[in-house]
């Protein structure tokens, strides 16, 4: 976002081979603060994927959740938007003020941005705040919610911590098989009618560096 690296540079590899992943940290927080006196600050990303995007069937681009620079540059660089609504009352007025943002960057930066579905996340229908909170969101957004509701689950909150996707840490959970459903949804709506693109080959470290292109004694070439 800050011109200091390609994003080809940053990708990794992941077990699966379909799959490269772009990961953040902590300096994040602090490139927000300098995006702010940057020209394109809105754009910044838009223009580090250009390079890529076509390489990819679909890149997934994981928000913070806030309103902030980070979240418009994402909306920004994107062609539609999943939001994941958790089943609590407060996550509905997220939601109307998401919403508002999602319509005026549609207005002033990016007209071709639509909503492509609210997932419901979280859910336990033995709660009536969460069966209300659901009824209310189908009956206002209609089929733009999709069917599958993501249920609570442990075996969803174990697999971050072991570094892996709920697929490859316990593809029979009942988390995992709700994430399969919902990709059955989603697939066809963004379905092109062309083969699967074979993403692209990463750059390999050379001897004496780092995955992220530091010498491993703390210097740079």
């Amino acid at each position: 976002l800050l011109d200091d690296c390609v994003i080809l540079g940053i990708t990794h590899p992941t077990e699966l081979s379909h799959l490269h992943l772009v990961p953040s940290g902590p300096d994040l927080v602090g490139a927000e603060i300098e995006l702010v006196g940057m020209e394109d600050r809105e754009g910044r990303m838009r223009r580090a994927l250009e390079p890529v995007a076509h390489s990819y069937d679909y890149v997934v681009i994981d928000c913070p959740p806030s309103l902030g620079l980070l979240t418009v540059n994402a909306l920004t660089a994107a062609d539609a938007v999943i939001i994941p609504l958790q089943c609590e009352y407060y996550a509905l007025e997220g939601l109307a003020r998401l919403l508002d943002t999602i319509e005026r960057i549609r207005r002033g930066l990016n007209p071709r941005l639509e909503i492509e579905g609210i997932v419901l996340t979280m859910m336990d229908r033995r709660a009536n705040l969460c069966r209300q909170v659901e009824t209310e969101v189908r009956t206002h957004f209609g089929d733009r919610v999709f069917a599958t509701a993501i249920p609570r689950n442990v075996r969803l909150s174990e697999a971050p911590s072991h570094g892996k996707p709920i697929l490859l840490y316990d593809i029979h959970s009942k988390g995992a098989k709700s994430y399969l459903r919902l990709a059955e949804e989603l697939l066809p709506r963004g379905a092109d009618g062309q083969p699967p693109r074979k993403p692209p080959l990463l750059p390999i470290p050379r001897a004496g560096e780092d995955e992220e292109g530091g010498h491993r004694d703390g210097h740079t070439p």
